[in-house]
């Protein structure tokens, strides 16, 4: 094994590669320590390399409608009629507080998420 600090990209892929080919390693063996050392380091590298944006808020609503089968009409009582949810939805309007909580409260949608 042997592991050093991931610090390019040239590394970060190599380690990638390393992962991919070990991953079928059985736990508490020295090919399973480093694929479990190898992973940490990746982790490090994309969490230092890497930024996550936090998703679009009409995005998410629209996210959360199809994984519940939605139309936008059954988000009329939640968002206050349908023009309120043809306006949020074409991005003409902005979600306010109320509807924020709302649509947690209502299709569980993390409020973070909501907030732009």
């Amino acid at each position: 094994m042997n592991i050093k600090p991931i610090r390019r990209k040239k590394d970060y892929y190599s380690a990638l590669k390393r992962i991919d080919d070990l991953w079928d390693a059985k736990v508490n063996t020295q090919e399973g320590d480093e694929l479990e050392v190898l992973t940490i380091l990746v982790e490090a590298y994309e969490a230092r390399n890497f930024e996550i944006l936090p998703p679009d808020p009409v995005e998410a609503i629209k996210f959360r409608m199809e994984q519940m089968n939605l139309k936008s009409s059954d988000l009329a009582p939640i968002l206050g009629g349908k023009n309120r949810v043809s306006e949020i939805l074409r991005y003409k309007r902005n979600l306010t507080v109320k509807m924020i909580k709302a649509l947690h409260k209502e299709l569980d949608i993390p409020a973070e998420s909501l907030i732009s």
